[in-house]
């Protein structure tokens, strides 16, 4: 998704305060990661919102609101909000709602980390790819 650097500066202002943030390029355009969840982004004329399921129709009541789609398909607990209506609501307004959601998630990793330390693997005396070590006692 292209984006309109205006929009992103002030969406990065927006977020600026939060330590707890990652800007990454995603689909030619820019978004915000939670804990590598994906909270927010920006477009040409337009921000994406990631609300989830449960906040969907709180979002999509509000003005400028409208749900995401992707290659045809509607993306459930995105949306996109037209610039003007999101600035004029207030960012911090969406942000909040994003977070309400996205705060929620496990964040990315966390399964890996679980399933136990990587160790080394030697086959006849060949250097093998990493396994995870067994849970097993």
């Amino acid at each position: 998704m292209p984006h309109d650097p205006h929009l992103a500066d002030l969406l990065r202002s927006a977020l600026a305060r939060r330590a707890d943030l990652i800007e990454k390029r995603m689909f030619g355009g820019i978004c915000w990661m939670l804990h590598g969840n994906m909270l927010c982004g920006v477009e040409s004329g337009r921000y994406l919102f990631r609300v989830g399921p449960a906040l969907q129709a709180e979002a999509l009541a509000r003005p400028g609101a409208a749900p995401m789609e992707f290659t045809g398909r509607k993306m459930g607990g995105f949306v996109w909000v037209a610039a003007d209506a999101a600035i004029d609501a207030g960012l911090d307004r969406w942000i909040a709602l994003a977070t309400r959601f996205v705060g929620a998630l496990p964040p990315k990793g966390v399964r890996a980390e679980a399933a136990g330390p990587v160790q080394p693997a030697v086959s006849a005396g060949k250097p093998t790819r990493p396994r995870r070590a067994s849970r097993r006692p």
